[in-house]
């Protein structure tokens, strides 16, 4: 019996060692799991290259002056290609991601504070994350963001 076949319980009121069963594992079953996962990326990467493949060879190829043109939503391109944006709707666009941040985190904190045991705990997280929203909505109304102009 080999040294690393037992093991010391210091609980006996005398040295006792009891054998221990070693559970081998072999390489082929432990990179087996990891086959299955490779075969399935393989599949889905030969099937995404399959419907390439197929629609280029499938589709029909005819290129036109009218086809060539960079299409606008359906207009016409007149003039430049650049075109002057207003920052401000970026500003509105953020305020409604906040505020849909906001959102998702109310309906699982309401389920969590219904929990015994996670009342105050989460009444003080809801405060702490309502009073940075506060604040960023404070400060956006003092950079007159929300005024419509």
């Amino acid at each position: 019996m080999d040294v690393r076949d037992v093991a010391y319980v210091p609980e006996a009121p005398h040295v006792t060692y009891v054998p221990v069963h070693h559970q081998t594992t072999l390489a082929s079953d432990y990179f087996q799991s990891y086959s299955v996962v490779g075969l399935l990326a393989l599949v889905g990467v030969l099937f995404v290259a399959i419907a390439f493949g197929a629609g280029r060879l499938l589709r029909p190829v005819v290129p036109t002056p009218e086809k060539l043109l960079t299409y606008e939503c359906g207009v016409d391109p007149v003039g430049e290609g650049w075109a002057h944006t207003q920052v401000r709707y970026y500003v509105y666009a953020f305020l409604y991601v906040i505020f849909a941040v906001d959102s998702i985190f109310l309906f699982p904190w309401a389920t969590v504070f219904a929990a015994p045991g996670y009342g105050a705990t989460t009444l003080v997280e809801m405060f702490i994350f309502l009073g940075f929203l506060a604040v960023g909505l404070l400060y956006a109304w003092k950079k007159g963001v929300l005024a419509w102009a």
